[in-house]
């Protein structure tokens, strides 16, 4: 089993810090360090309404410093987006990239500000999803498609260039059972967040069963998992969204304190069958004020030297 590290990073476009560095200097910094080191991808995160950059803009700026990293947003929200221009951009960041480009999509967080920006209620947006990834995916490998749903009606469409990946694979987050479902009916791969081992055995073995009642197959390999870490205290409003969404869950079984131990963390969840992992810092370095580059690269080169010998 092939295992693979990637990295995950929040996207700030807050002020420069106390060093004079812009973020984008910051961010730069990151995925030199990442492509430098070995990691296998960068996760970008997408808040509309947040202090974050766009991710396609971000994994584009990432495209243009790389040669080998891969990167993908973790995750895009699909409800809110047109499939044509969503399946025209991601099909132009894999052709600008040489074919590293890793889409993957979710229905966004429970969060009003997002809702509002996306234009999409809550309630909706399963039945969005649902239409909107099988009619992408037939824009990326169809020249010409008709479609007439409940939401979008095309006639005759054409996206081109065609991502230069073929099959041009697509990774699912969540958890819930809904969610699980989903991936085993439309997803190639499955990245949940803030999750434990046996919960992972738990969402391989209902991905795979609903997959195979669907009668297509996922392949072994394309399942992981988003591993957080701070590196002080828990931000309050993580503690908070766990609590919300896991109220019997203890913190510290989805959060790791420090870079030490990650990697205890991912042999557990490679025993439990998964084997694609994001680590991802809930918080910066420095703490609640921007930090600096030689913070991310401290943060990075210990990261690295915990998780990267589990790379095969």
């Amino acid at each position: 089993m092939r295992i693979r590290v990637g990295f995950g990073y929040g996207g700030s476009a807050r002020a420069a810090n106390d060093r004079g560095e812009s973020q984008i200097q910051v961010f730069a910094a990151i995925v030199d360090n990442l492509e430098r080191l070995g990691f296998d991808s960068l996760w970008v995160s997408e808040r509309a309404t947040g202090a974050t950059l766009d991710p396609m803009v971000a994994l584009a700026f990432a495209a243009g410093r790389t040669e080998r990293l891969k990167f993908g947003p973790a995750v895009m929200v699909l409800p809110g987006r047109n499939p044509v221009l969503c399946a025209k951009a991601l099909a132009s960041l894999d052709c600008v990239s040489g074919g590293r480009a890793l889409p993957a999509f979710g229905l966004g967080i429970a969060d009003g500000a997002e809702h509002q920006a996306f234009g999409v209620r809550r309630g909706e947006r399963s039945a969005w999803f649902d239409e909107a990834l099988p009619l992408i995916r037939r824009l990326w490998t169809e020249e010409e498609v008709d479609h007439h749903g409940d939401r979008f009606h095309l006639k005759k469409v054409r996206v081109h260039p065609k991502p230069l990946q073929d099959p041009f694979e697509v990774w699912l987050g969540g958890q819930a059972p809904s969610e699980l479902r989903r991936c085993g009916r439309l997803g190639d791969g499955w990245l949940p967040s803030f999750t434990t081992p046996a919960m992972v055995a738990d969402g391989i073995r209902l991905v795979t069963e609903t997959a195979a009642g669907q009668g297509r197959t996922i392949d072994p390999e394309h399942f992981g998992a988003l591993v957080p870490f701070v590196h002080g205290r828990l931000p309050d409003r993580f503690a908070t969204r766990l609590r919300d969404r896991q109220p019997d869950l203890n913190p510290g079984e989805v959060v790791a304190q420090g870079v030490a131990g990650l990697r205890d963390r991912l042999e557990a969840f490679i025993s439990a069958g998964a084997s694609k992992f994001v680590v991802f810092p809930l918080d910066d370095p420095a703490g609640p004020q921007p930090a600096s580059t030689d913070s991310w690269h401290n943060t990075i080169e210990d990261v690295a030297a915990e998780c990267l010998p589990l790379q095969t």
